[in-house]
């Protein structure tokens, strides 16, 4: 009993002294207490102290329930009948109306009856879908113009499920713009238009549209480039956003998180037809200067400066011994245009317009369009390597005359030329007084051929002389340096272009 006694006297006073030392321990901060980090920002009254290590700060993920609730009922589905004449043929499935093909079972059937009568065809009604957004009480909606264009019948269909018969205000084909109206609705809820000039990437973004008929679909992302060029048309100038953009949802709009609209959303980029990431948006910017023209007009009048323009691309910049590869290479110039009037000349390179940097020749167009007419404008332009100042009027473009850009890039250049006659000249369809060499042979992966020189292209100048035979060819070939880009002025068509030719290394 005395050892039992013992025992448990010896463990009492183990447990005693256990207790001591961690309170002792406890009041002198030896094992200092644990604190839980907030993932999402801020603890609870002042918060956990920052990291020693520097971590970075946590991001909270915006909530966009508030957003979508207050937006949705501006946002309509936009629905357009058009009635195509040459509809489909004898109704038999297999084709985009209906018919025929090799792959038609009744192909072998029908097909010696439409050889020799042809292919009966009756016209048929061919819908599509879109989005829009009311912009003021009166009814106003804004939409694509691809949306609603040579639309017989258009039904616009609000949140609230009721159904208006629009008609279209005005279109802008050339930047994918149309404003339609209804009537007849009541306590309509307009948007607000922000600033699309403000954004920058990486910035949040939402979408509302009816991507494939389903009204009302909310989608986020965020901005993730800004003044897209995607070859649409002449002033493209995209918002692109990752948030999921699809069929459908044309029309509809780019909303920031303060609630605003920023854009337009116009196009998507996907080999398949559905959102893989990549949409594009019409800055509403832009917009908002074409809207009042289309509620006025119906239509939007532009500045132009009459000339035809290209890329600067590096060889090109080499050969007239620019210091880069920047600016807007004039391919031509319209006869008694502004431009003529002001002096400039093909091969100058502009490099601003009206206090603007012009970087890409992309920008300048959309410069120009946004240009009041009559407006007199400031222009800088590198001539022999030396800049020049302009000053130009702006007059108005007409719809048969075109601020596109050409489609150009232009010792063996792996080309076959002879001298431009008058008859070959006439037998082209060209001026009989053209004097040049013509493109008779293009070595195929050779460096005409890369630059973009074509069989039955007319070369009018080597490294800015004027070439009008054979002979004033061959000696501009030899004024180029050893291994340097040569620069030709190609006549290809009613079109002028510079094409850049790096001979081959080998």
């Amino acid at each position: 009993m005395n050892g039992g006694t013992s025992r448990r006297a010896l463990l009492f006073v183990a447990l005693i002294g256990f207790a001591v030392g961690l309170a002792v321990s406890v009041r002198f901060d030896l094992f200092p207490a644990s604190q839980a980090i907030n993932l999402f920002g801020g603890g609870e009254k002042g918060g956990a102290e920052e990291s020693p290590t520097g971590a970075p700060p946590a991001v909270t993920l915006p909530d966009f329930a508030g957003l979508a609730e207050h937006l949705s009922p501006s946002v309509v589905n936009i629905s357009s009948t058009q009635e195509v004449k040459g509809g489909p043929s004898l109704g038999i499935p297999g084709g985009p109306g209906g018919g025929g093909g090799e792959g038609d079972p009744f192909h072998e059937f029908f097909e010696p009856f439409e050889k020799f009568f042809g292919q009966p065809r009756r016209p048929y009604k061919a819908k599509s879908l879109g989005s829009g957004f009311i912009i003021d009480t009166k009814g106003y909606i804004l939409t694509n113009n691809h949306v609603v264009e040579n639309a017989d019948e258009i039904v616009v269909k609000l949140l609230t499920g009721k159904e208006f018969k629009a008609k279209v205000v005005g279109r802008d084909p050339k930047t994918d713009i149309a404003l339609i109206e209804i009537h007849g609705a009541s306590d309509l809820t307009p948007v607000v238009l922000g600033d699309s000039d403000g954004l920058k990437v990486g910035q949040w973004v939402v979408a509302i549209g009816n991507p494939f008929g389903l009204e009302n679909t909310v989608t986020a992302g965020i901005v993730s480039a800004l003044g897209r060029h995607i070859n649409q048309g002449p002033y493209d100038n995209f918002i692109q956003t990752d948030a999921a953009i699809n069929p459908g949802n044309s029309g509809g709009p780019l909303i920031n998180t303060r609630g605003e609209v920023v854009g337009i959303n116009t196009a998507i980029f996907s080999r398949g037809g559905g959102n893989i990431g990549i949409g594009f948006a019409i800055p509403i910017s832009l917009t908002k200067e074409i809207v009042p023209q289309l509620k006025e007009k119906g239509h939007v009048t532009r500045g132009w400066l009459g000339v035809m323009i290209q890329k600067v691309t590096p060889d090109i910049a080499d050969s007239l011994g620019l210091p880069s590869a920047k600016g807007a290479l004039v391919a031509d110039v319209v006869k008694e245009g502004p431009a003529e009037a002001a002096g400039i000349k093909q091969g100058d390179v502009i490099i601003e317009y009206d206090g603007k940097p012009v970087t890409d020749s992309a920008e300048l167009p959309l410069l120009v369009a946004r240009t009041p007419v009559g407006k007199t404008v400031k222009l800088k332009a590198i001539r022999d390597k030396s800049e020049q100042n302009f000053t130009i009027k702006i007059a108005e473009l007409k719809e048969e005359e075109t601020a596109q850009a050409g489609t150009g890039t232009a010792e063996d250049l792996g080309l076959t030329v002879q001298t431009l006659t008058p008859e070959v000249a006439e037998n082209l369809g060209l001026d009989r007084s053209l004097k040049g060499v013509i493109v008779t042979q293009v070595d195929a992966g050779g460096p005409a051929a890369d630059a973009g020189l074509r069989r039955g292209d007319v070369i009018l100048e080597v490294n800015r002389t004027p070439v009008k035979d054979v002979d004033a060819y061959r000696k501009g070939l030899k004024s180029s340096g050893k291994g340097k880009s040569v620069l030709f002025l190609v006549r290809r068509g009613d079109n002028t272009i510079f094409l850049a030719v790096k001979p081959s290394s080998g």
